[in-house]
């Protein structure tokens, strides 16, 4: 029978350790978050970093394309 008990007290500990550098940064472990706010946390730094790097033309350029292979 495989030793389980000892992986799981390295496991606990693990966790432990890392919940306390965790809150040590002012976070707080509040479990899963719904997708959509997720998407509203990531939208703002995607656009920015669209707008940084000069990516609206290359979005604009292969939203065009594939309209030009659906047909539209």
């Amino acid at each position: 029978m495989a030793d389980t008990a000892s992986r799981t007290m390295i496991r606990t500990r693990a966790i432990r350790v890392r919940g306390r550098a965790f809150a040590a940064f002012g976070g707080r472990n509040s479990g899963p978050r719904h997708p959509l706010v997720a998407t509203a946390m990531v939208l703002p730094l995607a656009a920015l970093l669209l707008f940084l790097f000069g990516g609206w033309e290359a979005v604009a350029t292969q939203a065009s394309s594939v309209g030009m292979l659906l047909g539209r």
